[in-house]
């Protein structure tokens, strides 16, 4: 399982200039299983999503692939995890230690 962190490389109006394509970007990711979670921090700096069922490799892809650092108004942090306990609604996602 993987934490993505976006922080802001821009003034918020450059990053609410392509907000309409993120959020679409999202959906995509939504629709096909990836994205479990995501929202914006607090203070505004940035956001954060909770991403599973692909590898480092394509998570990374992924982040590459955001409109948002496409236009380079936000930088990803990914933080990779085994996520061995969750809630009843994330029990499909669950791992187990290698």
């Amino acid at each position: 399982m993987f934490v993505m962190e976006l922080s802001y490389t821009a003034p918020i109006e450059a990053v609410e200039e392509r907000m309409d394509a993120h959020l679409a970007w999202l959906d995509g990711y939504y629709a096909s299983g990836v994205f479990l979670a995501s929202g914006r921090k607090v203070p505004r700096d940035g956001g954060m999503i909770l991403a599973a069922g692909v590898s480092r490799d394509e998570i990374e892809k992924i982040a590459e692939s955001d409109p948002f650092a496409v236009a380079g108004v936000c930088a990803y942090r990914i933080t990779e995890f085994i996520a061995t306990r969750t809630s009843a609604g994330l029990a499909a996602v669950r791992e187990t230690l290698p």
